[in-house]
Order: C-alpha cells, then structure tokens, then sequence
C-alpha cells in the first residue's frame, strides 16, 4: 500500500511541475486603448466596449511582441458595410522594409467569407497557402480564433474545431497584426491572448 501511496505522490508531483512549465496566456489587449499597437496605412482603429475595432480604408495594426513559436487566440467578427469585407490575423509579421504601410510580410490566418479560399485557411503574402476544411462562420456573427505554430507546422481552430495544419518554413520571427483590407467593412477583435512557446 505504501508503495501504491508514493507512486501517485510521485505522479502528481510530476504533473504539477509539468503544468508549471507550461507557458501562461497573456494579454495582447487591454480592452481599454491601444497601447502597445502600431498602426500601419490608412484604416482607422477605435476602441469601443472593450472591442478593437478597423473599418474605413486599406491597413493593418500590429502588436507588440516580437514571437518565434507562439499560440494566439482571439473573438473576431467581420461585417460588409457596402462591399465584400475582407480581413485576417497575421503571425510572424513584419512590415514591409521598402513600405511599412504595405501587406505585411509573414503568415495570415484569413478571416473572409467571399471568396473560395474563406476563414480558415492559411496565407502568405497574396498567396492562399494552406487550405481550411471547414468555416463555421459567417459574417456580422463573433467566432474564436486559435492559431499555434511551432517550428515549420502550422495548425488553425475555429470555435474549438480544427480547419487547417501545415508545414512551412519562411517566415520564422515576428509581430501579430490585424488586417482592414478595403472600405465598406468592419473588422472586430476582443479578448485576445497569446502564449510565447519558444525555448528558453
């Protein structure tokens, strides 16, 4: 019996230092202003009700850290108020060199429902690049986002539903950002998370 009582001590200690590794969920926004955002091009960025809100014209708002591997999560919705909206979630990022208002340079976890390669699906820089084999979402409704990429594999959820994994190699390093990609629509973000799951 002793021994029964020391092998889950043993078990559950190992556990609890498992879990302690684990890398804890931060915020990416504060609900409150943009601090710690970077606007790029011509899009207008509010916040409203604890909501990121971009509409008006062609940009991008990128965030803070700076992330190798990472996992990234998030409520989105997208609204056409006149024509097609069009948006997306990038990871690895970086402003153009030559152009700073320009498409970002990395990885983008679309978020669009016009078109055939819809929310869902993996692009790079005007490419569709790896496809989604669902999208659960409409526009004008909110939908959670879960990105993760460590190393060269690439996996997407939507509301907790696997739509998307591949394997690409580059881009490595960079910023998150939210894409406005023409007027006449709306692009909504809350409660968005990340964790930085690079070695130390």
């Amino acid at each position: 019996m002793k021994r029964t009582y020391v092998f889950i001590f043993v078990l559950a200690i190992a556990v609890l230092a498992g879990s302690a590794k684990e890398p804890k969920w931060k915020s990416l926004f504060n609900g409150k202003n943009l601090d710690g955002w970077t606007v790029r091009g011509k899009a207008t960025w509010v916040v409203k009700d604890g909501v990121l809100v971009g509409g008006g014209a062609n940009g991008h708002i990128y965030a803070a850290p700076e992330l190798t591997d990472l996992e990234v999560k998030g409520k989105f919705r997208i609204t056409s108020t006149g024509q097609d909206a069009n948006s997306g979630l990038y990871f690895r990022a970086n402003p153009p060199a030559d152009n700073p208002d320009g498409y970002p340079r990395g990885y983008e976890a679309q978020i669009c429902n016009s078109q055939d390669a819809h929310t869902g699906w993996l692009w790079k820089p005007g490419t569709p690049t790896g496809k989604a084999t669902a999208n659960p979402t409409k526009d004008g409704e909110w939908f959670d986002y879960r990105i993760k990429a460590v190393g060269t594999h690439i996996e997407f959820w939507i509301n907790g539903q696997l739509v998307m994994t591949y394997d690409d190699s580059e881009y490595t390093k960079g910023y998150f950002a939210i894409q406005c990609h023409n007027p006449g629509m709306v692009i909504e973000a809350k409660e968005l998370y990340f964790r930085d799951l690079s070695k130390k």
